[in-house]
């Protein structure tokens, strides 16, 4: 132990050296590393937990950098959040508590978490619900939300309907599937066609791209609930809870 005390000590003095000067003058030399490695491996294959409480630790920091992100982005992005016109705006447009929702049709998760929407939407009337089309899945994804985007424009009234069968689907989510569902819906894949054509949702893309970024988003879903990001399919349960201490103490975590 006194070997390996003095190894790490050497060890610590060397790598302040190169923090302070810039330099390894005074690092380990060849033996010291070969004794300080071999203590170091021995000690990690005794005690492999310590690999898990790093991992946890790693985990933790990132989550709070992206946490911290995401906090910056909503307070400097709040108008792109909530206020933008080419959204779609489910349950209550008055609502005292409102949800953002960022997502793929083709994300396994958003799939799962369509029924946490459907359940928040059917149980708690003074729910705003904003759903953000955030295609990053590929051409299929990008193709599925351009139909839905001309959709939209053609029957807003209908889109409900729309995203719950596209999304909720078995099928991939592709231009094809998109406009069939369309048609089921009653709106003609010319009419769509020419809805893309004259009015292509480019820009709203390239917009909810930038805001992504500013918030940090990586993936779908991600929601943004009062002033706190929510990172995957939480669940309605912990969804709700968000919306109760909101109403509760203002803030999402209270």
């Amino acid at each position: 132990m006194k070997s390996f005390l003095k190894l790490l000590t050497a060890g610590l003095l060397a790598s302040a050296t190169v923090v302070a000067t810039g330099t390894a003058a005074n690092a380990l030399d060849d033996q010291q590393k070969k004794e300080f490695g071999a203590f170091i491996r021995e000690y990690l294959i005794a005690n492999p937990e310590i690999m898990l409480e790093v991992q946890d630790a790693l985990e933790k920091k990132q989550q709070d950098t992206r946490t911290s992100q995401a906090s910056e982005g909503i307070a400097a992005n709040s108008r792109a959040i909530f206020s933008t016109a080419s959204d779609i705006t489910l349950g209550n447009p008055n609502g005292d508590v409102t949800i953002v929702e960022f997502f793929d049709y083709n994300c396994t998760y958003c799939k799962r978490a369509l029924t946490d929407m459907e359940t928040i939407l059917s149980s708690d009337k003074k729910v705003r619900f904003i759903l953000k089309e955030f295609p990053i899945l590929g051409p299929d994804s990008m193709a599925a939300h351009r139909v839905a985007s001309a959709f939209k424009a053609i029957a807003p009234e209908k889109y409900p309907q729309f995203h719950k069968q596209l999304l909720g689907g078995q099928q991939r989510a592709t231009e094809q599937t998109a406009i069939a569902v369309a048609a089921a819906l009653g709106v003609s894949e010319s009419a769509i066609r020419k809805s893309m054509k004259d009015n292509p949702n480019d820009q709203q893309i390239r917009a909810t791209y930038e805001l992504a970024n500013n918030l940090g988003v990586t993936g779908t879903p991600f929601y943004v609930v009062g002033n706190e990001a929510v990172f995957g399919a939480v669940g309605h349960e912990e969804l709700s809870s968000k919306i109760s201490n909101i109403r509760s103490c203002g803030k999402a975590t209270c």
